[in-house]
């Protein structure tokens, strides 16, 4: 009998820790928690007496309090002298912080998430919310049935894009030219808002000579979109009172992310949507504490509070503050980071609960890194593959339910986080497990009665966050950043300064930014002519360490998705096992058919890396100024795998 269909992988579940381990004779085995910390004490100790400072990095978790990745960065910068610390910003919205900053000098959301709900048009550009950001995506449904009109810009006719009140589907990687033929053509209806250009605005001339070679017949033909589709978003855009301009990871995966979050800023800047209730920029974060921990300074280019280190008098201030000498000079990101461990400039990594052996793209390339090191660390509540490689494990709280603390969402709010129990077996809370590894490196005043006090120490360094108590963040349930007094708060939306008649008020004008188009860099051929992209479902989350262990009737586990015409063609069957290649590697897995894909486009998640590992095929191709790869844009072919009988 042929088998030719098979779908019986079963997710892994991941057992939670319990206690420590440390690496003996090439294996994992159980031990104290005096053991466990003395020996990664001694392994940081080693190499930064041997291979100086910098030869440390910190990978900071997004999942965790502000109070933690807060005194993460400190044990960083303190402890160990470093600016080596960043966290999973630098895997997705890296480029929306370095785009957001460049123009307005902060890299947060410019609204909140009631001004979708009050506004007149909202563009999903590279966004499937519906499945991605679901809590959001509440928002923007009362928004529609409010009357608010919907764009979704997306190469698949996803969840999302079916409540729009137009699709447009276009080619991966064409972003670039697709945003600048909506501002020309704006520009040529004469709908720019040149008010607002003239008073609060610096390099319209230059953009606007960026964009006159797109026009919507050139757009068209390389974009994939009609050209009649890029005229009505145009002037849709360019005539709404109020607008949002939202946007996640089909924008910031790719080789030239942060330009193309710097195209979508333009379309603000060129019609006034920004800095005025309801209109504005939302890049949609995808875990609890993204935003939160890049303010809190996990990240190597910026103290808490997104205050730069290059700064003379911001360093002095910390340095005050900290009792310490503050570097004066950017640390490695992420990608630089594991570049780092390659080049034999990095030995030793502190990881709290990142999984960049399955989250990476080229995630085989990201393990031989790993095993490079002399020295690995990892404290998490499950036994990731990552924690697999470690040389010492620490057993962690799980942020959102075994700790006290904050988390700040991608509206920019910080709200309160609870302790409902505690952490099973010996885990222990975070801060406690950073302030013990502090005292055997030579801090012992390292103690922190409580988050309270964690949170009001980051209060005294940060303007933004000085007048958010804890009291004032329950009795208003959470409050938006910048919150410079304890006395008012400030409005949801930012830059309104922007507005202001008074050149004095309205400060530094807001820059254009020209950038050019950049095709993908793993380019289509005859030997892999197929497109893919890579994006998340409902039903599960990142690597499926934390979703694998609960069952949910929506989950069918790891498919290659086709269009219908593209099945034809290869002539597999749903549920089919086939093999996808890349100029990586490969990974065998059943057929889906999406009516909703273009022919020539594939589609994949990295929900089930233990069964199919999507992330041996994605290539490490970043962009130059945030280190984001481009997940987004893989050449893979399909070939039909030899029947059994």
């Amino acid at each position: 009998m042929k088998d030719r269909k098979r779908n019986d992988r079963k997710p892994k579940q991941y057992p939670r820790l319990t206690h420590p381990m440390v690496r003996d004779n090439g294996v994992l085995r159980r031990a104290t928690w005096e053991e466990a910390l003395d020996r990664a004490a001694a392994g940081f100790a080693r190499t930064t007496q041997e291979y100086g400072a910098d030869a440390f990095g910190m990978f900071s978790c997004a999942r965790s309090t502000n109070e933690m990745n807060y005194v993460a960065q400190k044990f960083t910068r303190v402890v160990m002298g470093t600016n080596n610390v960043d966290s999973c910003n630098r895997t997705c919205h890296a480029p929306s912080v370095a785009g957001l900053s460049a123009a307005f000098g902060s890299g947060g959301g410019t609204s909140s998430y009631q001004e979708v709900e009050e506004t007149d048009l909202i563009i999903m550009w590279g966004s499937n919310a519906r499945f991605a950001h679901p809590i959001f995506f509440q928002h923007v449904l009362k928004g529609i049935h409010n009357g608010a009109r919907m764009y979704a810009v997306d190469p698949r006719r996803t969840s999302t894009a079916e409540w729009a009140d137009r699709w447009l589907g276009l080619n991966v990687g064409t972003d670039i030219p697709l945003a600048h033929a909506v501002g020309r053509e704006i520009i040529h209806a004469g709908l720019a808002n040149t008010a607002f250009i003239e008073r609060a605005t610096s390099g319209y001339e230059e953009y606007a000579a960026e964009v006159e070679p797109w026009t919507l017949a050139v757009a068209e033909q390389v974009t994939g979109v009609p050209a009649e589709a890029i005229r009505e978003l145009a002037h849709a855009y360019a005539t709404a009172e109020r607008a949002q301009m939202c946007w996640t990871l089909g924008i910031t995966e790719h080789h030239n992310a942060t330009d193309n979050v710097r195209a979508l800023i333009n379309l603000s800047l060129l019609t006034g949507h920004v800095g005025r209730h309801g209109s504005g920029l939302q890049p949609l974060r995808g875990q609890n504490n993204v935003q939160g921990g890049g303010d809190m300074g996990a990240i190597p280019n910026r103290l808490p509070g997104f205050q730069d280190i290059l700064v003379p008098e911001i360093r002095t201030k910390f340095e005050a503050a900290w009792n310490t000498v503050i570097q004066p000079r950017y640390g490695m990101n992420l990608t630089e980071m594991l570049d780092g461990i390659e080049r034999g400039v990095l030995r030793s990594v502190y990881c709290i609960g990142e999984n960049p052996a399955q989250s990476e793209a080229d995630c085989e390339h990201t393990i031989k890194r790993l095993e490079m090191l002399d020295h690995l660390v990892v404290q998490d509540i499950f036994l990731t593959k990552t924690a697999e490689l470690a040389d010492v494990v620490l057993p962690a709280s799980a942020s959102w339910c075994e700790t006290d603390g904050t988390a700040t969402n991608s509206e920019r709010r910080v709200q309160r986080v609870r302790k409902a129990i505690s952490p099973p077996g010996e885990a222990r809370d975070d801060i406690a497990i950073l302030c013990d590894l502090a005292a055997r490196l030579g801090h012992d005043d390292w103690k922190y009665a409580d988050s309270e006090e964690v949170w009001n120490e980051l209060r005294a360094v940060s303007p933004d966050h000085y007048g958010m108590t804890y009291a004032r963040l329950e009795e208003h349930q959470g409050i938006q950043w910048p919150c410079p007094s304890e006395d008012r708060i400030e409005p949801t939306y930012l830059h309104g300064r922007l507005w202001e008649k008074d050149p004095a008020r309205r400060g530094m004008p807001a820059p254009f930014g020209p950038v050019k188009h950049s095709p993908p860099v793993d380019l289509l051929d005859e030997q892999f002519p197929l497109r893919m992209t890579t994006g998340r479902r409902l039903d599960s989350y990142n690597t499926g360490v934390q979703s694998s262990g609960f069952a949910s009737p929506m989950r069918r586990g790891e498919y290659i998705e086709l269009s219908p015409e593209d099945a034809a063609t290869y002539g597999v069957e749903a549920g089919e096992e086939v093999r996808i290649s890349s100029r990586r590697g490969d990974v065998t897995a059943p057929v889906w058919i999406d009516p909703g894909l273009r022919p020539g486009l594939a589609f994949m998640t990295m929900h089930f890396p233990d069964e199919v590992d999507t992330n041996q095929l994605t290539i490490e191709a970043t962009c130059p100024i945030a280190g984001t790869a481009e997940y987004k844009a893989t050449a893979v072919r399909i070939d039909k795998l030899a029947v059994s009988v």
